[in-house]
Formats: C-alpha cells, sequence, structure tokens
C-alpha cells in the first residue's frame, strides 16, 4: 500500500475545534451505533469503513483526529493495521475490543503497538451498553485527540531489565542493604490512559529487591489477568494479578482486579490487600484515590506513591493524604505523559515531593523506597 502518499492528508484538513474520527470496524451494527454515540457526544463522525484498507481510501481525503479500531477484521486485522500506520503516519487509536480472554490479549497487544486506551464491547446487547457507557467511550477519543503521542515510543527506547545500565544498580542495592527491611514498605502506583505502556517501561527496570507494590490500572475485568501476565514476564520482579489477602512483600506487584477496589491492610507485622467490590469512585473501580488513601491509613511514612500518565483527577487527593501522612510521592511529568491529567490534579494540589520523566521514575523508587 502507498501509505506515505496519504502523510499529507490530515495537514490539509479543515482546521475546527471539535475532534474528528473515523470508526473502523467489521460489523455495521458496531459502526452505526458507535457513530451515534460519538456524535451525540460532540465528535464529528467523517467516515466508517468495514476494514482497514477501505478506511485508508477514505483517510485519503480527510485524516481523522482519532480513529477508533477494531482488533479482528477481514483482510488486514487491527494490530497489523496499527503497527503500520504507527510507523507511517502516527495517528491517536482507541481499540474497541471485546471483553473475553482472548480480546484482552490482543488489546493489550495494541496499546503496546501504541494504541491510546480501548473501549470494550460485549458480545450481546452491544446498543444499551455503548449507551450507558457513551460517556466513557465520548471521553476515550477526545483524550485520545489530545494524546501526547511522543510517549507511546518511550517503551521501545527502555532499557531491558538486565541491561547493563541497571545490574549494577540492583547488585548495589543487595550489597549495602537499603532495601532488606522491605516488609514495613510499600510503594504505591496509580495509572489510567497510558499506563500499559508506562508500567511496561517502569516495572521491568526494577530488581528483585524493590519493597512490595500495589498498582491500580484503570482496566475493565478480564483485562488486569492478562495484562499481570503480560508483565510477569517481562519483570524480574513478580508481577500477579491481587487477590483477597495476598501478601504484599518485596520484589512483588500486585494489579488491582478490574471492577474490584484495591486497599492495603494489616495482618500483625505485615501488608495484606483487601479486594472488595463497592461503587464507583471517580467513576472508576479500582479507584486510585481508594488504594492511596488505605495506604496512607495502614503504612504512612513507610509509603511511597507515584502517580502517572492518565486523564481525569482519580488518585490526585489520595496521594496529597499519603504525602501528609509522610509517606515520599512523586508524579509523572508532562513531557512522558500520554495524557497529564491525574498527575497535573496531584501537583496541583501540592500532593507530589517530586515530578519526574518515565524514566526517573525506577532509580527514584530505588532510592525512595
Amino acid at each position: 500500500m502507498p501509505w506515505r502518499r496519504v502523510a499529507a492528508a490530515r495537514e490539509g484538513r479543515a482546521m475546527t475545534a471539535r475532534v474528528t474520527a473515523m470508526i473502523v470496524d467489521d460489523s455495521a451494527v458496531v459502526r452505526r451505533c458507535l457513530a451515534d454515540t460519538l456524535t451525540a457526544g460532540g465528535i464529528d463522525v467523517i467516515g466508517a469503513a468495514s476494514d482497514p484498507l477501505f478506511a485508508l481510501e477514505r483517510m485519503r481525503t480527510r485524516w481523522p483526529d482519532v480513529l477508533v479500531l477494531d482488533v479482528e477484521m477481514p483482510r488486514m486485522d487491527g494490530i497489523t493495521f496499527l503497527r503500520k500506520l504507527m510507523t507511517e503516519h502516527p495517528t491517536p487509536v482507541v481499540m474497541c475490543s471485546t471483553l473475553t480472554a482472548k480480546g484482552a490479549d490482543t488489546t493489550l497487544q495494541a496499546l503496546a503497538a501504541g494504541a491510546v486506551s480501548f473501549v470494550t464491547k460485549p458480545g450481546d446487547g452491544l446498543k444499551s451498553f455503548l449507551e450507558a457507557g457513551a460517556d466513557n467511550i465520548v471521553a476515550a477519543v477526545k483524550a485520545a485527540a489530545a494524546a501526547n503521542l511522543s510517549a507511546l515510543s518511550v517503551r521501545a527506547r527502555a532499557p531491558s531489565a538486565a541491561s547493563p545500565a541497571l545490574v549494577p544498580a540492583a547488585h548495589a542495592t543487595t550489597a549495602s542493604g537499603s532495601m532488606a527491611q522491605t516488609s514495613d514498605r510499600v510503594i504505591a502506583i496509580g495509572v489510567s490512559t497510558g499506563g500499559v505502556q508506562a508500567l511496561e517501561v517502569l516495572l521491568p527496570r526494577l530488581p528483585r529487591t524493590t519493597p512490595g507494590l500495589v498498582v491500580v490500572q484503570h482496566m475493565p475485568e478480564r483485562f488486569t489477568a492478562s495484562f499481570a501476565a503480560r508483565l510477569d514476564a517481562m519483570c524480574a520482579i513478580e508481577v500477579a494479578e491481587a487477590k483477597h489477602g495476598d501478601r504484599v512483600h518485596d520484589g512483588r506487584a500486585l494489579i488491582a482486579p478490574g471492577g474490584q477496589h484495591l486497599r492495603l491492610a494489616r495482618n500483625g507485622a505485615q501488608y495484606v490487600v483487601e479486594v472488595v467490590d463497592g461503587p464507583l469512585v471517580n467513576r472508576h473501580k479500582p479507584s486510585v484515590d481508594v488504594l492511596f488513601r488505605s495506604v496512607a491509613h495502614c503504612a504512612g511514612r513507610n509509603a511511597v506513591g507515584v502517580i502517572m500518565t492518565g486523564m481525569g483527577d482519580d488518585g490526585a487527593r489520595g496521594l496529597r493524604e499519603m504525602r501528609d501522612a509522610g509517606a515520599r510521592t512523586a508524579a509523572q511529568d508532562e513531557a512522558s505523559c500520554v495524557v497529564y491529567g491525574m498527575p497535573r490534579e496531584a501537583v496541583r494540589l501540592g500532593a507530589a515531593d517530586a515530578v519526574l520523566g518515565l524514566e526517573e521514575i525506577p532509580g527514584w523508587l530505588q532510592k525512595a523506597g
């Protein structure tokens, strides 16, 4: 395909205050429902196509601000299309995938390949589902339009956990014993849009001597187990989806399960996690604020908190509570965030001791933890 011929199309599109989107999905019902939902939310849907090759024909005349892209399509699957697109003509992409284990795996591949975020669709009851989740779908597309695409490429530039630059630091930590007493230390991380890519940079760079981590990544159920397994294969530390009563200990990261809140608690001298149901907090379940507030209460000055890329303000007030309780805190900086929403609010509230680039956070954690 003459991919480079379409590169100038976006430059010539009419300037408008409204976000423009194109939908690429092989289901006519999905295309129609998504178009109605986005249009009602103030987004101009400038086209819809049943597969990527048809989409390219339309995009030659007018390039959208955002693509809403399905995964399984005829002639060219969404992952192949996305990888080519991000190489030839980087464009914000929101994946639209099914709530299945297979859908979760392919969505995580898409996020690693450069998609900004994703929305989920069930196998049945699609129209009512899209109507109920209209605000989230519209917000995801609008956030994608404003995303920092350059931050999505940091994954490819980051060294692996076994890189020479990182091995000496891990050895020095072990020798000094500065992290030996990990049972009383805990690191809490909150992240949303862009978080899959950010955590794939951060966690593989942490040595096994790192204090136990508890992580909230905004993600629906059925996705977090696949995400934890993907991270576990990349990391020196153990990464797992949290289960109620799991112990938090050095060299282990527990990811909040989708659709459940994660809280830190104490069992004698040890930290454990509580996985609980409850209402949405800041429009999310799991919520970063729920986690951070429990960490402030249970761990106080023995904790470290980091808020990373994401839209909205979930976690900002909880991080401030952690800082007020004596914890060391940090926020990811704007330049390395895909969406500088949650960290911006935390900085505005005075919740962060430090503002750091993504690649600075692993080293800061080794010192602060």
